[in-house]
């Protein structure tokens, strides 16, 4: 096969730093997503996840799944948008959801966290907290995937299950954040992970997902007296 012709076909991939840019998902699709290689595998007894994503679905989609050979659903989240309002987190088949107060219609900013006995999700500056015995530990060779749930190890993707809209700032820290650290998350204090760096991260886009500018919907007013 010609080189030019394998480029073509290979998906986009690269490792850069996505400050000021985000992943655009322009319709729901079973083939368009972005996977992401982290940083290291663990093992992990508690982990959290941090994003900012706004859609305008109506619908449920799935935001993060990171699988591995033993537990295809090691970490999940996913979002149940409209009457039901919540979302929803399994970690080793262990899972709980998480009823908001607010429909999400904005930019959003979220974070979940997870320990043996702890789990929270702190959004939009409410903090939902859930008191969860989960003695479990995340290993193996994963498969992290944004803008899809994987059904099987790595696919088994459905097209209803999936994101459309725009994401960006996606981190992964190998401890639960505590609410001052996702307060610093939130506030934009220049946080990033050491399993998944949004500032440096590793990555394959494949299907429609393109890469666009950022610009903060929310920027600080600095007031001059």
């Amino acid at each position: 096969m010609p080189l030019w012709l394998m480029l073509w076909i290979a998906p986009v991939f690269g490792q850069k730093n996505m400050r000021e840019k985000l992943f655009a998902f322009p319709v729901k699709s079973s083939t368009s997503y972005v996977r992401i290689s982290p940083d290291h595998n663990g093992p992990f007894r508690e982990a959290s996840v941090c994003m900012r994503f706004h859609s305008d679905l109506t619908w449920g989609y799935s935001l993060f799944s990171w699988s591995t050979k033993t537990n295809v659903n090691s970490f999940l989240i996913y979002y149940y948008p409209g009457s039901g309002n919540q979302f929803y987190q399994e970690v080793y088949g262990y899972n709980h959801r998480y009823y908001l107060q607010d429909n999400i219609t904005e930019w959003t900013s979220m974070c979940v966290t997870w320990d043996s006995s702890v789990w929270g999700l702190f959004i939009d500056g409410k903090y939902y907290k859930v008191n969860m015995k989960t003695d479990v530990e995340i290993s193996g060779d994963p498969i992290v995937i944004i803008g899809q749930w994987q059904i099987s190890h790595g696919g088994g993707f459905y097209a209803s299950w999936s994101f459309a809209g725009e994401m960006t700032d996606v981190n992964m820290w190998d401890k639960a954040l505590t609410d001052e650290n996702m307060m610093d998350y939130f506030a934009d204090n220049e946080m990033s992970g050491n399993v998944i760096n949004w500032k440096a991260l590793n990555y394959t886009l494949h299907g429609d997902v393109t890469i666009k500018p950022y610009v903060d919907p929310y920027p600080c007013v600095h007031v001059v007296l």
